[in-house]
């Protein structure tokens, strides 16, 4: 017998949920039946407005029926074909889209493009493509890979490895010789802050460190998130990208940007190597390339590691790797609607317009209770909490399920409350975020 089953529910118990507490959800479940611009509906009928853009990845809203058209005429013309030794015109016309707007300067842009399934398999695929390029160039010792702590770069055994959350690594065993540098987040001197804060772009010199201690012949890349998102919105020092950027060439690193939550106009720019000014060598994306709607990811790189792959005899496998759903037809018939609203829309650059708007409204719940940080950049803001004794998480989480049932959809990482609104986002949104937020942290109090 189904104890979590209501009348006209549906049964919850064979779902085993990701990233989810089971039992507790199952208990008090929140679920969705529709979704339409900034808003979810519930199944009880109510509006929830959208604070997170899903996962990250909705960027131009819910429901866009651009996308879904795309995605149907695909579906009927060719709706799956083989990516190995084998093509469909529809994946290379996506590529060279997507190369268009690759970051980089004229002649070094990235723009060679690798698709996946998901952010957690490009991840693996740019590891990947890392090793086999030192090893293509001759240095094959150059296996050791460099992440940070507090970074998320997804749940592939390459993944948890760089990744520095600890839930995620407990359990699993990780890639021998992987190795991180420190994190960022700096409360004592870096509080309250709209954009990057000053201090701390000292900290790059970590690879410096790793490089005393393993030798720079022996590491491969260093990858990091240019914004660290699902560990609480962890905001780079001025100075700290291009300073590990100078690190990674004086030693033939290879650095890599996870962009899986940064790319595709989250912080005003294509992608966060923009706003920056930082090229990497490879940047790593999903969510926000089809919008959410069909998952698909893209590894992208710069034509020297492209190039130093393409060796050997005409015939041999450059690369032995890829997916069963690599430049999934419909996928890529996803992401190319998803580009042109992108282009046709401005949103690639829209949170340059409301970003102002945004740091204010959210800066302004700085004094509630609790409240011991808030940090704003582009269209993300994270609200860091003091944590009950004994508690942690315990009190951002009764905000989370406050806000839900009065109608906002919140992002909650351990006591670290995080918004990424879709970038159709306008400032009456902005408002009934802030106010509702505002209500919630008050009751929690």
């Amino acid at each position: 017998m189904n104890v979590h089953k209501k009348p006209n529910a549906p049964v919850l118990d064979s779902y085993w949920m990701p990233f989810t507490a089971n039992r507790q959800f199952k208990a008090a479940p929140r679920l969705l039946a529709g979704a339409q611009g900034m808003y979810y509906t519930s199944t009880d009928g109510r509006q929830v407005l959208d604070g997170t853009a899903g996962l990250w990845c909705v960027n131009a809203g819910h429901g866009r029926r651009q996308i879904a058209a795309a995605v149907e005429r695909q579906l009927t013309e060719l709706d799956y074909a083989p990516s190995f030794q084998m093509g469909h015109p529809i994946a290379f016309d996506f590529a060279e889209r997507l190369a268009e707007i690759a970051p980089g300067p004229v002649g070094e842009k990235l723009d060679r493009v690798f698709f996946t399934g998901s952010g957690s398999e490009s991840v693996d695929t740019a590891l990947k493509i890392a090793l086999a390029y030192q090893r293509a160039i001759g240095q094959g010792t150059r296996t050791r890979l460099i992440g940070r702590e507090r970074g998320y770069h997804g749940v592939g055994f390459g993944g948890i490895s760089v990744g520095g959350i600890v839930n995620n690594r407990r359990v699993f065993p990780q890639l021998a010789g992987s190795d991180h540098l420190r994190h960022t987040h700096d409360l004592a001197r870096n509080a309250y802050v709209k954009g990057q804060p000053e201090h701390g772009a000292e900290l790059a010199d970590d690879l410096e460190r790793l490089v005393a201690l393993h030798g720079a012949e022996t590491i491969a890349a260093c990858i990091v998130e240019p914004v660290a998102g699902s560990t609480g919105v962890l905001i780079p020092p001025k100075g700290y990208l291009d300073r590990l950027r100078a690190i990674c060439d004086k030693h033939g690193i290879l650095l890599i940007f996870d962009e899986v939550i940064t790319g595709f106009g989250r912080l005003g720019d294509a992608f966060a190597a923009d706003y920056f000014g930082v090229t990497p060598d490879i940047i790593t994306t999903a969510k926000g390339l089809t919008n959410g709607a069909i998952p698909m990811g893209a590894v992208f790189t710069s034509r020297k590691v492209h190039d130093g792959l393409m060796q050997g005899p005409d015939n041999a496998i450059e690369l032995f790797h890829g997916y069963t759903y690599s430049g999934h037809p419909a996928a890529c018939a996803a992401g190319i609607a998803t580009l042109d609203i992108y282009r046709d829309e401005g949103l690639l650059t829209r949170a340059k317009d409301i970003e102002a708007d945004w740091h204010a409204a959210m800066h302004s719940l700085k004094g509630l209770p609790h409240v011991i940080d808030i940090r704003t950049i582009g269209l993300i803001a994270g609200i860091e909490l003091g944590s009950r004794d004994g508690a942690p998480g315990a009190r951002a989480y009764d905000v989370f399920v406050d806000c839900f049932e009065k109608g906002l959809m919140i992002r909650v990482t351990g006591d670290i409350i995080a918004f990424s609104p879709p970038l159709i986002a306008e400032k009456k949104h902005i408002e009934d975020i802030v106010s509702i937020l505002g209500d919630a942290l008050k009751r929690a109090a």
